[in-house]
């Protein structure tokens, strides 16, 4: 894995239609748009913030994180009308095995265009051809069908079910499904 090139600058990453790049203040209204709606987080290990400043801190974070070299955050933007629908995120790089695990949500009225599937593309090819990683991994809670199909229309592969396996903010001890794929399964790259 080369984390140098990972961790040097943000990546902005490109398709037709979405570019995935850094989270500005500017960015505040939307991304609270996001944050403040419980549906979102239905099946995710995250709390809903109904608190602006708190969002507004939170951007911040997510540039701290990036500094630690601990975690990206994307925001997926629009390139058509330059509009953050969602977010995409990096983190838990294991350099000994070459792993990272992945994630992302939508802000509520951009599910089911795609924008998940090719966001996931996006990123699944960076850190394939970019970051060197060998394995990347989801964690996707059982009731969540769109995320897993997202993750299957881009060749990842179930591979289990950890029953019980982690303690997730505002949910509780949940199930969670695996979902990988290795280098040597992709085949492809986003279309430019």
């Amino acid at each position: 894995m080369n984390v140098q090139t990972v961790f040097a600058q943000l990546p902005v990453l490109e398709s037709s239609r979405l570019v995935l790049k850094k989270i500005e203040e500017d960015n505040l209204d939307e991304v609270f748009g996001i944050y403040d709606n419980e549906e979102v987080f239905r099946h995710c290990g995250i709390i809903p913030k109904h608190n602006k400043e708190t969002v507004r801190s939170m951007i911040g974070h997510f540039e701290r994180d990036f500094g630690k070299k601990s975690r990206i955050k994307w925001g997926i933007f629009r390139k058509e009308d330059g509009r953050l629908t969602g977010i995409a995120e990096a983190s838990d790089f294991n350099q000994k095995v070459d792993m990272v695990t992945i994630g992302y949500f939508l802000a509520e009225d951009c599910w089911g265009m795609g924008i998940a599937t090719e966001a996931v593309r996006l990123l699944t090819a960076y850190l394939f051809t970019e970051a060197e990683v060998n394995r990347i991994q989801a964690q996707v809670m059982p009731a969540n069908d769109a995320s897993k199909k997202v993750l299957i229309k881009n060749g990842f592969r179930k591979e289990g079910t950890l029953r019980q396996a982690a303690l997730w903010a505002g949910k509780g001890i949940v199930d969670l499904e695996i979902y990988a794929i290795l280098k040597e399964d992709y085949d492809g790259a986003p279309d430019k």
